[in-house]
């Protein structure tokens, strides 16, 4: 260890480079004042849920945004994801990558669905529609792409598939909301598109999530099932469930819209950062962005080389960790590896060659408003610090093993 380093690691002897954890996914809180004046509205007209104003006022807003027909928002992603696969119709075999969230397999899973494990594209780190066609079956009825780190999936091409073989399409965008594919607002593809404004991404209502769609008959659908099937005082025209969001998420995503371009702007910023002080490093590579494209840029990730490094990502992790950078091993160990599903798939993982390597070598780092160029340098003079002491790390890692 480089004992004249101002940047000691923590793992070694010494105090953490930062006092407090710096967490990936540290919540973005726009005007505060605005937010209070909209909550005090809420309570001065009695009306917290139900679809309020503040609700239907978010989703035109969201609606406008994106560029689609209708916004249905929902009190999270999970149920919004469930109710739209329900409103599809789908059943049997549903096509999804491993390398997602696992709220994707379990919406699924959770309606007697079962996902079809795919691989990906090491190159976009999305779903390789080359191998969704050799996945169908008889019992295959739809695809769900998921647009990672904000980038599409290839939409074209699996649009092409579902028409081909009479699939389904839908997308899980929980990574993607102000992102565009060819020019054109993520949002509106497939049959719907599904998206999470939890309060670890960049965009959030505190909880919530909403579906997108150009389709009427499905919108409204999806109106009644996340309603109990209420279709008026009395009137239950359908099955449902409590899938509303209330006025208080409503009025914080109102509340976020007017600082989305600042949000954006930060994690913009961030990004450049990281690329300043890590690009050069050998063997770690950041996950890049088509500059002509919209992108949120709510996401630094970086892939660990360990023959080039020296060290692995699991250990890269630890030492931040040690530091108190609470960077993230994204997606791993994938969903193919997480009950129920490596119990009903237990050699998934032989068809799934490029997703078990990413999961091993993947990771996250902190960014939004909450950070800026100052821990940026500090967080990468850690990551350079370790590098130029990587046998010793790997000891002293062993050693507390």
């Amino acid at each position: 260890m480089n004992k004249t380093s101002n940047k000691r690691l923590a793992i070694l002897g010494g105090q953490p480079a930062f006092p407090k954890q710096l967490h990936v996914g540290r919540p973005n809180v726009g005007n505060r004042e605005r937010l209070l004046a909209r909550i005090n509205d809420m309570l001065d007209r009695d009306w917290l849920t139900n679809n309020g104003p503040f609700v239907g006022e978010f989703e035109q807003k969201v609606a406008d945004l994106l560029g689609v027909k209708h916004c249905v928002c929902m009190c999270n992603g999970t149920v919004a994801l469930e109710i739209a696969i329900r409103a599809l119709g789908l059943h049997g075999e549903v096509i999804v990558p491993s390398f997602t969230f696992i709220a994707t397999a379990h919406a699924l899973q959770w309606q007697e669905i079962t996902p079809v494990f795919c691989d990906i594209d090491p190159a976009t780190h999305c779903m390789d529609p080359r191998k969704v066609e050799e996945l169908i079956t008889p019992r295959t009825t739809g695809i769900i792409g998921v647009h990672i780190w904000g980038r599409p999936c290839e939409v074209g091409a699996l649009a092409e598939i579902a028409k081909r073989r009479g699939l389904k399409l839908m997308f899980d965008a929980a990574h993607a909301f102000g992102c565009s594919h060819d020019g054109k607002m993520i949002g509106g593809f497939g049959e719907c598109e599904v998206f999470s404004f939890h309060a670890t991404k960049f965009f959030n209502t505190f909880e919530g999530g909403a579906v997108t769609t150009n389709n009427d008959e499905l919108a409204a659908k999806m109106r009644l099932m996340k309603n109990f099937g209420f279709a008026g005082m009395d009137k239950v025209i359908y099955i449902g469930t409590n899938g509303k969001m209330s006025e208080v998420s409503a009025a914080m995503g109102l509340t976020s819209l007017e600082s989305l371009d600042e949000f954006i702007a930060a994690n913009k910023a961030n990004y450049d950062a990281y690329r300043r002080e890590l690009e050069s490093l050998p063997g770690l590579t950041m996950v890049r962005y088509d500059e002509g494209e919209k992108n949120n840029n709510q996401y630094i990730i970086v892939k660990v080389d360990e023959s080039v490094f020296g060290l692995s990502r699991d250990e890269l992790v630890h030492v931040l960790h040690a530091e108190n950078v609470r960077a993230r091993r994204y997606f791993y160990p994938g969903c193919h590896r997480m009950e129920p599903y490596r119990s009903y798939f237990p050699h998934a993982g032989l068809l799934l060659p490029e997703t078990e390597r990413l999961c091993q070598r993947v990771m996250s780092l902190p960014t939004g408003t909450a950070v800026g160029d100052p821990e940026i340098v500090k967080i990468a003079g850690i990551i350079r610090t370790a590098l130029a002491n990587a046998a010793a790390v790997k000891e002293n890692i062993t050693s507390v093993k």
